[in-house]
Protein backbone atom coordinates (compact mmCIF):
# COMPACT_ATOMS: atom_id res chain seq x y z
CA UNK A 1 0.00 0.00 0.00
CA UNK A 2 2.53 2.30 0.97
CA UNK A 3 5.48 1.11 -1.52
CA UNK A 4 7.12 3.86 -2.94
CA UNK A 5 8.71 3.05 -6.93
CA UNK A 6 12.24 3.95 -7.67
CA UNK A 7 12.08 6.36 -10.41
CA UNK A 8 14.10 5.74 -13.68
CA UNK A 9 17.09 7.66 -14.13
CA UNK A 10 14.98 9.47 -17.05
CA UNK A 11 12.85 11.06 -14.60
CA UNK A 12 16.33 12.25 -13.17
CA UNK A 13 17.15 14.24 -16.33
CA UNK A 14 16.84 18.10 -16.42
CA UNK A 15 16.96 17.79 -12.13
CA UNK A 16 20.37 19.01 -10.58
CA UNK A 17 22.58 18.20 -8.36
CA UNK A 18 24.09 21.20 -6.36
CA UNK A 19 27.73 21.07 -4.22
CA UNK A 20 27.48 24.53 -2.86
CA UNK A 21 30.68 27.17 -2.35
CA UNK A 22 32.90 26.09 0.57
CA UNK A 23 32.15 22.11 0.33
CA UNK A 24 35.73 19.72 -0.38
CA UNK A 25 35.40 16.47 -1.47
CA UNK A 26 38.14 13.87 -2.29
CA UNK A 27 37.05 11.50 -4.02
CA UNK A 28 34.81 9.96 -7.15
CA UNK A 29 31.26 11.15 -8.42
CA UNK A 30 29.10 9.23 -10.69
CA UNK A 31 25.60 10.60 -11.57
CA UNK A 32 22.93 10.02 -13.87
CA UNK A 33 22.01 13.51 -13.85
CA UNK A 34 23.07 17.57 -14.29
CA UNK A 35 25.42 18.67 -11.63
CA UNK A 36 26.40 21.88 -10.64
CA UNK A 37 29.62 22.51 -9.11
CA UNK A 38 30.75 26.14 -7.00
CA UNK A 39 32.70 23.60 -4.35
CA UNK A 40 35.77 22.03 -4.79
CA UNK A 41 36.34 18.45 -6.27
CA UNK A 42 39.87 16.40 -5.88
CA UNK A 43 38.76 13.36 -7.64
CA UNK A 44 36.99 12.04 -10.94
CA UNK A 45 34.08 13.02 -12.09
CA UNK A 46 31.33 11.31 -14.77
CA UNK A 47 27.94 12.30 -16.05
CA UNK A 48 25.51 10.99 -18.61
CA UNK A 49 24.63 14.60 -18.11
CA UNK A 50 25.80 17.81 -17.56
CA UNK A 51 28.48 19.48 -15.51
CA UNK A 52 28.92 23.25 -14.66
CA UNK A 53 31.85 24.39 -13.09
CA UNK A 54 30.24 27.73 -11.41
CA UNK A 55 32.93 30.79 -10.44
CA UNK A 56 34.16 29.55 -7.74
CA UNK A 57 34.27 25.96 -8.03
CA UNK A 58 37.32 23.95 -9.35
CA UNK A 59 37.88 20.27 -10.25
CA UNK A 60 42.04 18.20 -10.18
CA UNK A 61 41.11 15.23 -11.97
CA UNK A 62 39.07 13.74 -14.87
CA UNK A 63 35.77 14.52 -16.10
CA UNK A 64 33.50 11.94 -18.60
CA UNK A 65 30.32 13.96 -19.43
CA UNK A 66 27.78 14.62 -22.37
CA UNK A 67 28.01 18.42 -22.28
CA UNK A 68 30.02 20.96 -19.74
CA UNK A 69 30.19 24.89 -18.88
CA UNK A 70 33.02 25.53 -16.85
CA UNK A 71 33.91 28.80 -15.21
CA UNK A 72 35.73 27.92 -12.71
CA UNK A 73 38.83 26.11 -12.83
CA UNK A 74 40.10 22.73 -14.11
CA UNK A 75 43.00 20.94 -13.97
CA UNK A 76 43.47 16.99 -15.53
CA UNK A 77 41.73 15.59 -18.60
CA UNK A 78 38.24 16.23 -19.59
CA UNK A 79 36.08 14.22 -22.33
CA UNK A 80 33.13 16.10 -23.60
CA UNK A 81 30.41 14.22 -26.02
CA UNK A 82 28.71 17.05 -27.11
CA UNK A 83 29.44 20.90 -26.56
CA UNK A 84 32.61 22.25 -24.16
CA UNK A 85 31.46 25.95 -23.15
CA UNK A 86 34.58 27.43 -21.45
CA UNK A 87 33.34 31.07 -20.09
CA UNK A 88 35.96 33.96 -19.61
CA UNK A 89 36.69 33.67 -16.25
CA UNK A 90 37.82 30.25 -16.52
CA UNK A 91 40.97 27.94 -16.16
CA UNK A 92 41.66 24.98 -17.48
CA UNK A 93 45.02 22.98 -17.41
CA UNK A 94 45.03 19.53 -19.18
CA UNK A 95 43.70 17.34 -21.89
CA UNK A 96 40.57 18.19 -23.28
CA UNK A 97 38.74 15.54 -25.69
CA UNK A 98 35.51 17.29 -27.06
CA UNK A 99 32.27 17.15 -29.23
CA UNK A 100 32.48 20.64 -30.30
CA UNK A 101 34.40 23.61 -28.26
CA UNK A 102 33.38 27.54 -27.48
CA UNK A 103 36.22 29.13 -25.80
CA UNK A 104 35.45 32.63 -24.72
CA UNK A 105 37.67 35.39 -24.96
CA UNK A 106 39.88 36.06 -21.36
CA UNK A 107 39.59 32.45 -20.58
CA UNK A 108 43.22 30.75 -19.49
CA UNK A 109 42.99 27.60 -21.81
CA UNK A 110 46.25 25.85 -21.47
CA UNK A 111 45.12 22.10 -22.93
CA UNK A 112 45.92 19.99 -25.79
CA UNK A 113 42.49 19.86 -27.08
CA UNK A 114 40.95 16.95 -29.67
CA UNK A 115 37.98 17.40 -31.55
CA UNK A 116 36.42 13.60 -31.48
CA UNK A 117 33.76 12.59 -33.90
CA UNK A 118 34.46 9.13 -34.72
CA UNK A 119 34.46 7.25 -31.29
CA UNK A 120 31.75 8.28 -28.48
CA UNK A 121 32.07 7.48 -25.20
CA UNK A 122 28.77 6.07 -23.23
CA UNK A 123 28.07 5.89 -19.64
CA UNK A 124 26.08 3.15 -18.41
CA UNK A 125 24.19 2.88 -15.82
CA UNK A 126 26.29 1.02 -13.20
CA UNK A 127 28.54 3.89 -14.26
CA UNK A 128 30.95 2.17 -16.75
CA UNK A 129 32.05 3.30 -19.36
CA UNK A 130 31.70 2.08 -23.01
CA UNK A 131 32.80 2.68 -26.36
CA UNK A 132 31.03 2.59 -29.72
CA UNK A 133 31.54 3.45 -33.27
CA UNK A 134 29.48 5.78 -35.02
CA UNK A 135 29.05 4.56 -38.70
Amino acid sequence: MFDKKTKPYTDLLGKTNRIVEGTIIKGDIVSQADFRLDGELIGNFQTSGKIVIGPQGSITGDIICKNADIEGKFNGKIQVEEILNVKSKATIHGEVTVGKLSVEPGANFSASCAMNNIVKKLLLNDGKEAQQKTS
